[in-house]
Formats: C-alpha cells, structure tokens, sequence
C-alpha cells in the first residue's frame, strides 16, 4: 500500500466557524443519521436486506410494458439487468453510492458503492447486461456511507468510517479482468487495500467526495472525523486534494469559511457574472445554504455569496441545469421529512436558483414529483434531470423549461423507474430506503441505479429528448 500523509497544517484561506453555528449543524446531521439508521435497522428487522435469495440476479432485458418491468412501476425505462449486492462480494448486502468508468478502449465499468466496500461490475454494452468482476474493500470499517468519483483513469473513494482517509484506486487494472476468457471457471478478483491503491491519508473520514476534472483536484466535504472534522479549522469543509499525480496526492489546505459543506459542484465559470469568467467556482450545499466559492486562489479562498430559502430544512446536492449556468436545481434532504417543503407535503420537491448572478442567486420557483419519497441525487444532461430519490427510484425530468419559466410550472417527468415497490400501493412513503444514486454518462446509454437493499441495477431511458436546448 502507498501512503501520502500530506496534511494542511492550516486551513487555508478559511475561518474558524462559531461554536454555535458548528453546533446547530453538527445536530442537524446527526439527526439525519441516526433517522437513516433507525429506518434502516427496522428495514433489517423486517428481512428487506434478504440478499440474493431474496433479490435474484438479472441478466435478461425486461421490457417496461404498461407500466410495468416485472415487479418494478415503470415508464419510459427498460430493466437490462440486475445484481443483488451478495451477488456483487458484499457481506453486508447494504448499498450506497455509485459511479462509472469508461475505459479507453470503449469498455464500461460501475464502481457501486457498499457499506463495506466498493464492487466493480462491467456493463455489456451491446445488450446493458452486467457481470461482477472484482472488488475493493473498506479501508477500515463497515459504515454506512461511502462516496466514489473519478477522474482520468483513476477511482477516488472516500468513507464516513474513522480513519477510513482516501483511497485511490487505477482502474486500468481492471482492464486484466477478461471474465469471457474462461466463463466457466471465472473467479472475480478481490483488490488488496495495501498493494493495488494508493491511500491518502490526510483527513480522516468524509460524507462526500467532488471530484472537478478541469483542475486535477478532489473535495473531500462533510468531514467527520481527523484533519477536516467539524471541531477543527477546517469544519468539516471542503478539504482540498490535488491529484495531478494520483500516486502522490498533495493538499493544498481546506476551507472552513461557512463551516460544514455536504455536497459540491465545481466548474471553470463561463457564466453570465462576467468578472468571474474563467475561475474555479464552487457551488455547495452546506446544510441551510446555498453557498459559491471562489476557489481559485486555493490560498485565499472567498465566499462569493450565501443564499437561504424558503422550505430549508437541510441543503443537500445540486447541480447546473445549462451550458451557460443561468439555472441550478438543489434538492434538500429533510424537507419533505420535516413538512417544511413548498408545494404538496411529502411529495418530492426541487428548488430552482437563477445564478445568472452568482454574488446574489435567487429561489425563483420549484417544481414537485407525482408521488410522496425523498430527494437525494441529481444530474442533469442536455435538458434531463436524472433523479435518484429514495423509495420511488429513479426519475427522469425535463428541466430545460426553466430557462424560459423559472417558476418550475412547465417542468415534465418523461421516464421513471421505481426500485422499491414496496410502498407502490400508498403512492409512496417519506422515508430514506430505496434509491441511493444513479450514474446516466455512459455514451452507451445504459444507467446505473445503486439500491440501498437490493444491489444494481442496469438500466435504458427510451422516452423523448428535452423540449429544449440548453
């Protein structure tokens, strides 16, 4: 195993965050584990993590025909294949995150995010069908929240476990993994956490891991545990790794200005706030806020702007609706749990910004899904928005209407597919079980949907195009 130890002696450019504020965070987060735990348990309890026995692998196409693909609602979204998470190494049977990889070659790889490690399967891309190739345990401990994202060639995972630090993985080793050669007798092939990756070890453990490609450098946010904690100056912001060179990550510092961050966008900006043209901006949702960073001075990191609204009850992912970041979409992880959400009570809400402004974003509308879950993911692509949220699954919206209604009145679901039909007869259940992530950037076309139950699955939109382009 190769260690980098490099860790910022300072948080750099940031500010220590009051001991009030830290507080009134930290206790929002903690609530929010302990519910998704406690739900979880009772799921448990309730033989929903049954494994293959319960979850049988899928190789086949099942169509989505009248609303149905199998024993999963549907529309406009054929199931291509299926593995259970025992089916994929995993002890625990317990899923999370999820991201892709797409080798030079054309070939097509999952990194399907685990309680207790991280499962690499290859997708067919002739036929979506999915086959388990190998795996790469948890650093430390088996903990619930894992975090994966790529850039280059390389995996980058980050764990809420302690100590669990940052695990970098080449992914074309898996390019040596050829399950066709020898069918019969393949074996998937389990990585050594000391001899295939790099580790470094510079914070401790991490909620979440950004990844921007256009400058090399990962966020490690929402720190738990060791050099980007709540309790240190870095507060649990975004802890900056620079990986120019994946072998020997180096930190340039942190940022602890507006304390804990959960989730992030970063983009070089070409927007219409014309002095900000051609800078590293980040866009995070850090609890109550909507914050911008300008992140390109890693020395003097700034705040560019703060923005609350109406219905927050905990900031949790976005993303940049166009070409142009005129419009970002926020979903917020508590609202619908806590009644505080516009709109219809439980039914899945997302809040729209105008950043055409970025020192003064506004909340000009939002717009709410047919049916009562949880928001946890999104991202957007040529107009569509490919939601993952929680019990009603996957959910493809087209978004591009909002640079002409900002209000959200014309935004249109086009395609869904509901992975955990246990709630389908009451028109679904506010609670975190369900859906975790969904990767949709394979040029294949196939999508992965990661269960937090069941396992993955592999998946084909077959609806329209957005109205718009945008």
């Amino acid at each position: 195993m190769k260690f980098n130890s490099v860790i910022a002696t300072a948080a750099l450019g940031a500010t220590t965050v009051t001991a009030a504020a830290g507080a009134v965070g930290e206790s929002k987060m903690e609530r929010v584990m302990a519910l998704k735990t406690k739900q979880w348990e009772d799921a448990r309890a309730a033989g929903l993590f049954g494994g293959s026995l319960l979850y049988p692998s899928l190789k086949k196409v099942t169509p989505c025909k009248k609303g149905q693909a199998g024993e999963y609602k549907c529309n406009n979204v054929n199931l291509h294949s299926f593995l259970s998470h025992e089916d994929t190494g995993s002890a625990s049977k317990v899923g999370n995150d999820i991201w892709g990889w797409t080798a030079k070659g054309g070939r097509e790889f999952g990194i399907v995010g685990q309680t207790d490690g991280v499962a690499f399967v290859e997708l067919n891309r002739l036929d979506g069908s999915l086959v388990y190739v190998g795996r790469l345990d948890t650093q430390t401990e088996v903990v619930s929240w894992r975090d994966i994202k790529v850039i280059g060639d390389y995996a980058y995972i980050g764990s809420e476990a302690n100590g669990h630090g940052l695990q970098i993985f080449h992914l074309n080793k898996l390019l040596d993994v050829k399950p066709w050669w020898n069918p019969w007798f393949f074996k998937p092939k389990t990585f050594s956490k000391e001899k295939d990756i790099t580790l470094y070890t510079g914070f401790g453990a991490s909620h979440n891991i950004v990844a921007h490609e256009e400058v090399n450098m990962i966020y490690a946010v929402g720190g738990r545990s060791g050099a980007n904690a709540r309790n240190t100056t870095c507060a649990g912001g975004l802890f900056m790794v620079d990986v120019s060179d994946p072998k020997n990550p180096t930190s340039p510092g942190c940022v602890g200005i507006d304390g804990y961050s959960h989730d992030a966008q970063c983009v070089i900006y070409k927007g219409p706030s014309k002095q900000y043209t051609g800078r590293e901006i980040c866009f995070s949702f850090n609890e109550d806020t909507l914050t911008v960073y300008d992140m390109t001075d890693k020395k003097n990191v700034k705040v560019v702007s703060r923005t609350e609204y109406e219905g927050n009850a905990y900031s949790h992912q976005g993303w940049i609706v166009d070409k142009e970041m005129r419009y970002l979409l926020l979903d917020d992880e508590l609202d619908e749990q806590d009644g505080t959400n516009v709109g219809e009570p439980g039914r899945t809400t997302t809040y729209i910004f105008n950043i055409a402004d970025i020192e003064k974003p506004i909340n000009t509308g939002f717009f709410q899904s047919p049916v009562k879950s949880i928001d946890h993911n999104q991202y957007i692509i040529d107009g569509l928005s490919y939601q993952a949220n929680y019990g009603s699954g996957l959910r493809i919206v087209d978004v591009s209407s909002v640079i002409e209604d900002p209000t959200g009145k014309s935004v249109k679901e086009t395609g869904f597919f509901d992975c955990h039909p246990e709630d389908d007869d009451v028109g679904g259940v506010v609670e975190f079980l369900g859906t975790w992530s969904v990767y949709p950037y394979f040029k294949s076309g196939y999508i992965l949907l990661n269960s937090i139950e069941r396992g993955v699955y592999s998946l084909k939109y077959t609806g329209r195009k957005a109205e718009r382009r945008v």
